[in-house]
């Protein structure tokens, strides 16, 4: 499992180097711990740095909790980008642990900003992502087991279900500081304000009461 974990980190970090200039920028200074006061630092990359001389040890230490997966969903992401762990500021990467009840879904969604590697460190899990229209919308899908790795593309619909009958969990390693999460049905379902139903009739092909029995519903957010 321990090779799978490095193996998975040196992969984001190559997509990180990758995909720097075109997304995250390429810092110019060692690091650039991020802070909300004005007064410390300069303006880089949507943070403060804190003056270099004031880092310390810690601004570059976290420790991610079990998440409670007692939700509708089974599932729950821990999320660790720049927002929750101030020193990823610049780096180009992010992480965050996903657990996993028995038969618990992170559901369909895309990272905006990010390619995606997942590491399963406990558990059984059927993960897929779904390709663009220009190859077809073609589903790869396959199941993981403790200390598998797979990617999940830029932008590609992706998912996992915990198809064993213990507790599963996941690292994910992301190719940008704030990849950002769109779970795809909130957000056509869920959107504020709605989207016109005449608009989702007509995508879905279905009658319009389905429509509003879907936008009627409390779409769990598992992040």
């Amino acid at each position: 499992m321990k090779g799978s974990v490095f193996f998975s980190l040196l992969a984001l970090l190559a997509l990180a180097s990758s995909f720097a200039s075109a997304y995250d920028p390429s810092p110019l200074q060692d690091f650039c711990v991020g802070v909300n006061d004005t007064k410390l630092g300069v303006f880089v990359n949507g943070k403060f740095c804190k003056d270099p001389k004031l880092v310390k040890a810690d601004d570059f230490f976290f420790h991610i909790m079990e998440g409670n997966t007692s939700n509708p969903l089974g599932s729950q992401v821990t999320q660790v980008s720049v927002n929750e762990f101030p020193g990823l500021n610049t780096l180009g990467i992010s992480l965050a642990r996903i657990d996993y009840a028995p038969y618990g879904l992170n559901p369909p969604h895309i990272h905006p900003r990010a390619t995606e590697v997942l590491t399963v460190l406990e558990g059984t899990l059927i993960v897929g992502f779904v390709a663009s229209n220009q190859n077809d919308n073609r589903l790869f899908t396959k199941v993981l087991n403790k200390g598998d790795v797979f990617v999940f593309p830029f932008g590609m619909i992706h998912f996992q279900l915990n198809v064993g009958h213990d507790n599963a969990v996941a690292l994910s390693s992301l190719s940008s500081q704030n990849p950002g999460v769109i779970t795809i049905a909130k957000a056509v379902f869920g959107s504020t304000p709605p989207i016109s139903r005449d608009v989702l009739t007509k995508a879905f092909q279905v009658d319009q009461n389905i429509i509003a029995y879907l936008q009627k519903q409390q779409w769990y957010d598992n992040n």
